[in-house]
């Protein structure tokens, strides 16, 4: 079967494409990357073929602050949301759109396989079905679908438990439409009926998951607060981790287990300035006999990492999750989501402290499934994360609970479930033209 995957060119966005792409080819699929051209090299080594993104939709989204400049004085909230739904995203519709009929036509697939954000799908999934391939979503960010509690996604409220929080959720509401969603929904209109077709009745993130054939959450349903889901939504556990995409590093040999390994990330997008979250933490560890912190750059250069390097600390630009996972005790995240979920789906208790992008909902779940600790800052104090690192490495409850929901995912065969899906929706082939 021809498969086509279609990316955001992010490397959150893209990885777990990645692990899809290994899967299919693996099983004897034919399949085609459609993402930026930053990432060829990446695409071929997980063996399949690649097609660039045309225009203003093939950009490096590892750096949003050079795609975005805006974005860096704007502070995390509404407008920040607003100007990166905007210039990332909305803008670049019409470009993905082109590029994914391109590439039907020159690949005609039987299903496409975006990830949730890649909105150049809207123009299919607002068109005719019988004129399309089935279209699978994967969400690699929080289910973003309407609440009945009103609460608007990426503000990092968990569910209102009484009539009072519900009646200032739905103020929040308000201020949020006003503010985000409805300049996005004007924005959104315009770029679709340059492309023929008419604005979905929902908001744009609402959208994709209501319209997608099936739409894959990429995490277990008990790290998803429990509401009333859309019927195209199907939970399929955490990808496996792509392998061998980092050597292990020369210091390999001193997660002997002699000491707690405190795993510190800020992954591959709010990584511009170490001094958010890597600093501190080195800071707040640095005289903490017991424990062994461990920082992984995501890609950026270490001699960003503030202050002296504490002698306890061990850094690497990469590291080798499917190596170093098991051996991680810890885990201070600014809230990535895939690397929240790989982590969780290893047991790992988390402490967190992230407030753009996607990350203060990201956050909001871990304290809410009772995984971890939210700090629910975007630059928390080293004394801050000393308390909570200590707190869910010496206590049990924040490691019973996120060992209750490794157990969960454990339940889950991705693979399997995508590959049912597949066969699912392998009809004949359309072009899209």
């Amino acid at each position: 079967m021809k498969v086509l995957l279609c990316s955001t060119p992010a490397t959150g966005h893209l990885n777990p494409l990645l692990a899809i792409a290994r899967m299919l080819t693996a099983d004897g699929h034919e399949v085609l990357v459609l993402s930026g051209s930053a990432f060829r090299d990446r695409v071929a080594a997980a063996g399949a073929r690649f097609m660039a993104l045309p225009g203003a939709a093939d950009f490096d989204g590892r750096d949003l602050r050079a795609v975005v400049p805006e974005l860096a004085q704007i502070a995390p909230g509404p407008d920040w949301l607003r100007v990166a739904m905007e210039r990332i995203f909305v803008d670049r519709i019409p470009d993905q759109a082109r590029g994914l009929r391109a590439a039907l036509r020159a690949f005609p697939a039987s299903v496409v396989i975006g990830d949730d954000m890649f909105f150049g799908a809207l123009p299919l999934l607002l068109g005719p079905r019988a004129e399309r391939p089935a279209i699978v979503l994967c969400g690699t960010s929080i289910l973003h679908c309407a609440r009945p509690d009103r609460a608007p996604a990426f503000l990092g409220l968990p569910p209102a438990e009484t009539p009072e929080q519900e009646a200032a959720y739905g103020r929040i509401a308000e201020a949020y439409d006003a503010a985000v969603d409805r300049p996005v929904g004007l924005s959104l209109a315009a770029k679709l009926a340059e492309l023929g077709r008419a604005a979905p009745p929902w908001p744009l993130f609402d959208a994709v998951v209501r319209l997608a054939d099936t739409y894959l959450q990429l995490t277990v349903p008990s790290f998803e607060y429990p509401f009333p889901r859309p019927p195209t939504v199907r939970f399929i556990g955490a990808l496996p981790i792509v392998p061998g995409q980092a050597a292990l590093p020369p210091w390999a040999a001193d997660l002997d287990g002699a000491r707690k390994v405190v795993l510190v990330t800020q992954g591959t997008v709010a990584n511009h300035d170490f001094g958010l979250l890597v600093g501190p933490t080195l800071r707040a560890l640095a005289d903490e006999p017991d424990i062994l912190t461990v920082v992984t750059g995501g890609g950026r250069g270490l001699d960003a990492v503030p202050g002296p390097i504490p002698a306890n600390a061990r850094l690497s630009p990469y590291l080798p999750f499917e190596w170093l996972l098991p051996r991680v005790d810890a885990m201070v995240t600014n809230g990535g989501y895939g690397s929240v979920n790989q982590a969780l789906s290893h047991g790992i208790p988390l402490v967190a402290a992230g407030l753009t992008e996607d990350k203060a909902d990201v956050n909001a779940r871990i304290a809410w499934s009772g995984a971890g600790i939210d700090l629910a800052a975007n630059d928390p104090t080293p004394e801050a994360i000393r308390q909570a690192v200590r707190t869910v490495l010496d206590a049990p409850d924040h490691r019973r609970q996120a060992r209750r929901l490794a157990a969960e995912f454990a339940t889950y065969d991705a693979k399997a479930e995508i590959l049912r899906l597949l066969s699912s929706h392998g009809g004949r082939a359309r072009s899209a033209a």
